[in-house]
């Protein structure tokens, strides 16, 4: 398929009006940025999120009060995967000191119903688990299935055959199970994943997520520097940190802005703007690619219109490439879900602006070294 056919536009001229729109959607994330901060996820903040799924459709609005009644401080919940799932964020990584005694309330209790007057001790108790030890393993054993065929996370201390000791797992995921299960007795749900990250791990996390961005952009910068001339590799790299800072602003400045749009930086943010890196530089190769066979071609021509002949030339593959990339990411954003909503947000602005930055910013960045230090690229 072929359209604008022989088109041509002057891109250049038009440079400092997109410096001016770069510089201006620059300038207003970094100031949202610093103001107002980036709102990171559990990957990064360390905290615990948990994913649960009912057998019936349930009311978001019901579910949000429900959790924060719990004493977890301020938990997110989300629907997850459609009307029959929710996702509950906490930055709570154990069971808080204040309803501890509690949930210590329900495991006696639970005990004391299938067991009455049984002989137990607590020999140990942390923030994530409970062990007690009984009169004999045979005791033990049968508590231990029968807490378990209840919900409870139980599990013998030791595979000994004379083991007295069982080992209850205490989690936020319990806790919110077993407060709903009273509420929501008619329709059942299970927990389908509880993850916990410490803060140590997340600031771990954070400095990695930093540094393999860092080393993708400079190992681009390297090969291009190859594969053209350096000129044209710090040119990209330029557009490449362009696109990564202005679409990373956009979370600080839509973030509590635009209902649904309230989303955290993680891991799958991180992952989707690699995969941006990997598409805008090569939006931005097609473009240097037939500028150096424009400039073989047409030794007599000036640089300025080999550019905006080479950028005019790759526009029909350049609209065509995006905009069916563009209308995957937006059904991928609208109908998605929250799992890849993220990932699908990065990308759908990250495309748009990494197309811009291929046009308006990595090719003017070449042209104004070249004016500046009156260099005539050849090949």
């Amino acid at each position: 398929m072929r359209i604008l056919e022989n088109f041509n536009y002057d891109f250049l001229g038009k440079r400092k009006i997109a410096y001016a729109i770069s510089i201006t959607l620059f300038l207003i994330g970094f100031i949202s940025v610093i103001v107002r901060g980036l709102q990171f996820g559990i990957d990064f903040k360390g905290g615990t999120e948990i994913v649960l799924q009912f057998e019936k459709p349930i009311d978001i609005g019901e579910m949000r009060t429900y959790v924060e009644n719990l004493g977890l401080g301020s938990a997110e919940v989300k629907t997850f995967g459609g009307e029959t799932g929710i996702l509950v964020r906490t930055e709570e990584q154990v069971i808080p000191p204040g309803i501890y005694p509690k949930v210590v309330e329900n495991i006696e209790s639970a005990i004391e119903n299938y067991f009455p007057g049984i002989e137990r001790n607590i020999i140990d108790s942390t923030a994530s688990s409970i062990t007690y030890e009984f009169a004999n393993s045979e005791i033990t054993n049968t508590v231990i299935d029968e807490l378990f065929d209840a919900g409870f996370q139980t599990g013998r201390v030791s595979e000994e055959l004379d083991n007295k000791q069982m080992i209850v797992r205490v989690s936020i995921a319990d806790w919110i199970k077993e407060n709903l299960s009273d509420k929501l007795g008619n329709n059942p749900f299970i927990v389908l994943k509880e993850d916990i990250v410490g803060p140590k791990i997340g600031e771990e996390l954070k400095k990695d997520a930093v540094l393999a961005i860092f080393f993708a952009l400079i190992a681009i910068l390297i090969y291009l520097g190859f594969r053209f001339k350096f000129i044209f590799a710090m040119g990209a790299v330029a557009a490449l940190f362009h696109d990564v800072l202005i679409t990373l602003g956009l979370f600080g400045i839509l973030y509590g802005v635009i209902p649904g749009l309230n989303l955290d930086i993680d891991l799958t943010v991180v992952a989707a703007f690699l995969t941006l890196i990997g598409y805008s530089i090569n939006d931005t190769v097609v473009n240097y690619d037939r500028i150096r066979e424009n400039l073989k071609i047409h030794k007599t021509r000036s640089l300025y219109d080999v550019i905006n002949t080479s950028i005019s030339q790759t526009m029909s593959r350049t609209i065509l490439t995006s905009g069916t990339t563009l209308i995957t990411v937006l059904v991928l954003l609208i109908f998605g879900g929250e799992v890849l909503k993220v990932f699908a947000f990065t990308l759908f602005f990250g495309v748009i602006i990494g197309t811009f930055s291929s046009i308006f910013v990595a090719s003017a960045l070449v042209y104004e070294y070249a004016q500046k230090y009156k260099k005539k690229l050849e090949f």
